[in-house]
């Protein structure tokens, strides 16, 4: 049996105690009217754009000093008296969008974070589904792995639905179609309230998270149940289930990735959109067994492991990589060849306002885990895995910073305080969650009928 070590444990309460205090600062610092948002941006930028409507302002008025009493000059200051108040109407928009942006900031680096991690175990949990599914031979000594892993799906599932629901009593913006007034002058917006409203969008998240936890409960229910009996029906019923779950996931998971994630931006949509967070998720799952696997090999449990699973999990991590530059890349090249306005905007914001972070996780995701994990012998060695493990996770992290902060922060975006507090505080509860279920049952998953093959496994 597995025994969380201390030196662990403090650990993970230690990051969910500092991020919990950066996510704290995060959202003490945030604005909380519109003149200190101009204040913030002032002083981060420079002057305002106000002084220029004062300047005229005060011309307007001097005009009106003079002595001319012209029909002409009469019609001349009507002119410059309604510019002046368009400019104004415009002025008070554009703040109060600014007031939004930095008060989201706070909320979107919490959002971002607790996405990304209880994407991980989703991904996690689709990777074995699939394995169950197929009846693999290799995977069996890695499913104890995995589904302490999926333990933490419930919990960051529940956070996730807070905040969308928290969301929905307008204590944030970051879903603007929850907005009534943004509906009323939003024709796009109001075309699609039958499916994008608040009770709909959360009986949604509600039913998908209880049919993922759902089959997560009788999986790992009929997983502990084989390794007592004296036959294979609790594998039979495994593999039924796990069969009809993945085709309740691929439609749950795409629907899930058009409303927590698309919606944020709801003038802007991809058919691939689905497909490209499924990536993103299964490739993060897969080198988080990966990373733990190796983890728990270091400090002696594990044994049955060899370099050939991890070889696998290395082709796994390789071949996921590619599958998504492939998505990332044919999303981008469809829409940038079609040149859509309504479609390029949602690339120009990122290439234009995100050029590091968007073209960086390119990089941390695809060129880097391609140059390192080609070599098939690399796969073999515990340190290529880990050192492209930690660089993969933390550029799919950016992936989802990517897909989340344009849309809800524009330009006002910074990696600060709260974003390295909301990945902080979520790492913590991730490891904290996920050991202390690895000490519920045994690592070895002995009654299962093809551990004998796992263990032999040789490629």
């Amino acid at each position: 049996m597995y025994t969380f070590p201390n030196k662990l444990r403090n650990l993970a309460i230690a990051f969910m105690v500092i991020g919990f205090l950066g996510l704290a600062y995060g959202f003490i610092k945030a604005p909380k009217t519109i003149e200190e948002a101009k204040a913030m941006v002032a002083s981060s930028h420079g002057e305002g754009h106000g002084e220029s409507h004062d300047e005229t302002t005060t011309t307007n008025h001097g005009e009106e000093d003079t002595h001319a009493v012209s029909e002409s000059h009469e019609t001349s200051e009507v002119d410059d008296h309604a510019s002046s108040s368009h400019q104004e109407t415009h002025d008070a928009s554009h703040d109060e969008h600014l007031f939004h942006q930095l008060s989201n900031k706070p909320w979107a680096a919490f959002y971002v974070a607790a996405f990304f991690f209880f994407m991980i175990s989703l991904g996690v949990l689709a990777f074995y589904a699939i394995q169950r599914a197929a009846q693999a031979g290799w995977s069996p000594v890695l499913y104890r792995v995995m589904e302490g892993i999926t333990a933490y799906m419930l919990p960051g599932g529940i956070v996730i639905i807070v905040i969308l629901a928290l969301s929905g009593m307008h204590l944030n913006h970051l879903f603007i179609w929850m907005d009534p007034e943004v509906v009323a002058h939003d024709e796009l917006i109001a075309g699609k309230t039958g499916y994008l409203n608040v009770p709909f969008f959360l009986v949604r998240a509600v039913l998908f998270l209880l049919g993922w936890t759902t089959y997560r409960y009788f999986s790992r229910k009929f997983s502990l149940a084989q390794d007592q009996s004296d036959n294979i029906s609790n594998h039979k019923k495994n593999f039924r289930i796990s069969a009809a779950f993945l085709v309740f996931f691929i439609y749950s998971e795409s629907v899930m990735s058009w409303d927590w994630i698309m919606s944020i931006d709801p003038h802007w949509f991809s058919t691939l959109f689905g497909w490209y967070v499924f990536a993103s998720m299964i490739v993060s799952g897969v080198t988080t067994i990966a990373l733990i696997t190796i983890y728990l090999k270091s400090k002696g449990y594990l044994e049955f492991v060899n370099d050939s699973h991890i070889h696998d999990l290395g082709k796994f991590m390789f071949g996921f990589s590619v599958f998504w530059t492939y998505l990332w890349f044919s999303q981008f090249m469809l829409i940038w060849y079609s040149n859509i306005p309504e479609e390029v905007t949602y690339f120009m914001t990122r290439i234009e306002d995100y050029n590091l972070p968007f073209f960086g996780m390119v990089v941390m995701n695809f060129i880097f885990p391609l140059l390192i994990l080609m070599n098939s012998d690399y796969k073999r060695i515990n340190y290529f895995i880990v050192m492209t493990g930690i660089v993969v996770i933390l550029g799919h992290y950016m992936d989802v910073y990517n897909m989340i902060m344009p849309s809800a922060v524009g330009d006002q975006w910074f990696i600060g305080v709260a974003e390295i507090g909301g990945f902080l505080f979520f790492l913590g509860l991730f490891i904290f969650i996920v050991f202390s279920e690895l000490t519920k049952a045994p690592l070895f998953a002995k009654g299962d009928p093809f551990m004998g093959e796992s263990e032999r496994f040789h490629y």
